[in-house]
């Protein structure tokens, strides 16, 4: 196959090569490696979740003080969370952008692909009609000279005549 040209030339980043994981992933695998890369966000999530919980235990029970202090907590979760999602989004930024690379470069060789496909199918299509036509012509031309063939059977005949007119014929030479 030959090489493309433009942006579909382009080399895929170095530091992934060989990492089909890395390219073709499906969304658990996805889920897994971002747990993996970020771990710090879910835990921010998991602690702010337990602090919801606990303050809800404790206006349920009427413990005002505790309910505050679990509120603060949730403060301190989400805080923390949101500053783990900085730090992971400062930190994997190069990642992310080999990344969004390497998903254009796929999308645009996909579609260069899709769109050969087509092409080579529309000329099949080219192909077969314009097969079809020289076919016609030959069918088309076949019947022509057979039309014309009956007719001058036909033209010969009518000069000859038919059995009746054959008879006559005799008849009148006989005659004279």
């Amino acid at each position: 196959m030959e090489q493309p040209s433009g942006p579909l030339s382009k080399e895929l980043p170095s530091s992934f090569q060989g990492n089909k994981d890395f390219y073709e992933e499906n969304r658990w695998q996805k889920l897994g490696r971002r747990l993996k890369e970020e771990p710090l966000i879910p835990l921010g999530c998991a602690v702010t979740c337990w602090a919801l919980w606990g303050a809800t235990k404790s206006i349920r029970r009427g413990d005002s003080y505790k309910a505050q202090q679990m509120f603060r907590m949730r403060l301190y979760g989400q805080a923390f969370t949101i500053v783990a999602m900085l730090a992971g989004s400062f930190y994997y930024n190069s990642d992310r952008i080999l990344r969004k690379e390497y998903d254009d470069l796929m999308k645009e060789r996909k579609a260069q692909e899709k769109r050969s496909a087509w092409i080579k199918e529309l000329e099949a299509r080219d192909k077969e009609e314009k097969d079809w036509r020289v076919k016609m012509a030959k069918v088309t031309e076949v019947r022509e000279q057979e039309a014309v063939a009956r007719r001058a059977k036909e033209e010969e005949r009518i000069r000859e005549g038919g059995p009746i007119a054959r008879a006559v014929k005799k008849i009148k030479e006989g005659v004279e």
